[in-house]
This record gives structure tokens, sequence and C-alpha cells, in this order.
């Protein structure tokens, strides 16, 4: 994924959600709704969220030191984590316990259609974040499915706001519903009701994140048509076949390569260094992401072994 189009994606989410989020707090104050409030600090989080990334963007581009030989590409998945932490226990579980206060002890709302006016200008708004995260994650998703683009995506930054600007826009719509519900019915239990409902959401959408980015931290392999693509550039030239491959994301566009080689036998010791050399260079050439690649020659012995 470009640099450039993850960043706009960020930097929409984040203008978008930091003037939604004054919004909504002012409807809270004003109508005093458990959905405004709930919003309002999803909109919170959603803001600093977008901030977390953006420094995971800025660190990541750190030299190597003596003591991070690898470089801080992973700073990028740690920031993504925490991004999946504080949208759990900032916005799903604030939510949670506000939705039950207000069902237990609903209070009657006051001027909810400021509420309404202020939300249905919040989907306005967040529907231009989310349509901009669309936008540049088809640049890189390909014929994938969006489940399978989120699954599989090895750059957090997209799959983050992606799901955010979704649980969002949803959000809104459960907010607009128990406030609607309230006003229509009399009945202020519908707001603490679309107070749980955004709780919920939120819970499974922060839930998927950790998951996924628990995963990416660890370190994840390249995807099989990379590491098929390896394997053909290895495979040439006087290596006879690549006895074992491994692979690992040290950052979104930064990949371990190590490999144990068969080399055509008999080779004099200065061939043999050639023959690695030139391994990596057609790696390189065919996967940019492939910036560390460790080759070791070895004997075929599974070849070597006679039959019986």
């Amino acid at each position: 994924m470009s640099a450039g189009g993850g960043t706009k994606a960020i930097l929409a989410a984040l203008g978008a959600n930091a003037g939604i989020a004054v919004a909504k707090f002012a409807g809270f104050l004003v109508t005093g709704s458990s959905s405004m409030l709930a919003e309002s600090v999803h909109s919170l989080a959603d803001t600093s969220n977008q901030g977390l990334l953006l420094l995971g963007r800025r660190t990541s581009q750190r030299e190597e030191t003596s003591r991070h030989q690898f470089g801080f590409g992973r700073d990028r998945y740690f920031y993504a984590f925490i991004v999946a932490l504080l949208l759990f226990t900032l916005g799903s579980v604030f939510a949670i316990y506000e939705g039950v206060h207000k069902v237990e002890h609903p209070e009657p709302l006051s001027t909810p259609i400021v509420a309404i006016i202020i939300l249905v200008v919040a989907i306005g708004l967040e529907g231009y974040s989310f349509l901009t995260a669309i936008r540049e994650s088809r640049k890189v998703k390909g014929k994938a499915t969006w489940w399978r683009f989120i699954r599989s995506a090895k750059d957090p930054d997209l799959p983050v706001v992606l799901l955010e600007d979704s649980a969002a826009l949803i959000g809104l719509v459960f907010a607009l519903l128990g406030v609607g519900l309230s006003l229509i019915t009399d009945d202020p239990v519908w707001d603490g009701i679309g107070t749980l409902a955004i709780g919920a959401l939120l819970a499974a959408v922060a839930i998927t994140l950790i998951v996924e980015t628990k995963s990416l931290l660890i370190g994840e392999s390249a995807t099989p048509a990379m590491q098929r693509q390896i394997l053909t550039e290895l495979e040439a030239g006087r290596v006879e076949r690549v006895i074992h491959l491994r692979t690992q994301h040290l950052g979104p566009e930064e990949l371990l390569v190590a490999a144990k080689i068969a080399l055509t036998p008999g080779l004099p010791l200065e061939e043999v260094a050639q023959a690695i050399d030139d391994a990596e260079l057609r790696v390189r050439s065919a996967v940019p992401w492939a910036k560390r690649i460790y080759l070791e020659p070895d004997l075929d012995r599974a070849h070597l072994r006679t039959p019986n």
C-alpha cells in the first residue's frame, strides 16, 4: 500500500472525527442523551486513534540501532494494537456502562431535535471519511473481498480506518434510532438501548482489530503468492532447489527472507558466493519488500540418498 494513500485516509478520518466529537459533546450537554455521550467518547477515541496511527508511521521510519538491528517497522503494528485497546476500553466499555445506567434509570431528553440534527450532520462527515478510506483501499486490495483484505493486509492503517469508520457510521445510526424512538414513544429507555448497541458494536470491532494486529505484531509470513514468487526467483541460475524457506514481515513494507538452498555440486567458493549474490538480486528485483535476505548453501541430502 502506498504511504500516501494510508496517510490521506488517516488525515480525513482525523479531521472528521475531531469535528464530530466536539459537535456530539455539545449535543450531549444540550440534550442529556446517553447515546450522544457514548458517541462523543467514541469520536474522541477515534481521533486519538488516528493520531496514534500517524505517530506509528513516524516512529517506524527511525534508523536501525545496535539494540534494534532490524529497525522499527513493527512500531506500525504496536500503535495499531494500542488503537484496538483504546477502542475497546475508552469506547465500548464506557458505552456499555452508560447504556446500562440509562436503561436502569432512564431520564427524559431535553430538546432531542438538536441531537438528531447533529447526528445527521455527523453521518455526512463520517461518510466522507469512510468513502476516502474505501477509495484508497481499492487501490491496493485487488480482487480480494473486503473481509479478506482486512484479514490479510500487512499494513494496518487502512483496515483500522475502514473498521473504525464502519463502526462510526453504524454507531451513528444506532444513536439516531435511540434518540428518535425516545422522541416518538416519549420513552427515554430507547436512548439507553441505543447506547448499549453502540457499546456492543465497538466491542466487536475492537476484538477483531486486537486479533488481527496481535498476529501482525507477533510476525506474519509473506503471502502465499509472494512466497511462490520468491521460490521461483531463488530456484534459478546455479540454485538447484530451495530446501526450506522462511519469511516474516518486519514492517508493512519490509520482509525478512531466510532460506537454505542447494547449489550445483562442486562449485568453487567464489562461484558459491556469486550464486548467492545473484539469487539475492533476483529476489530483490521481483519482490522489493524483501529488504533483508539470508541464504545458507547446503547439500540436498534428500536427493543424495540412494533408494533401498
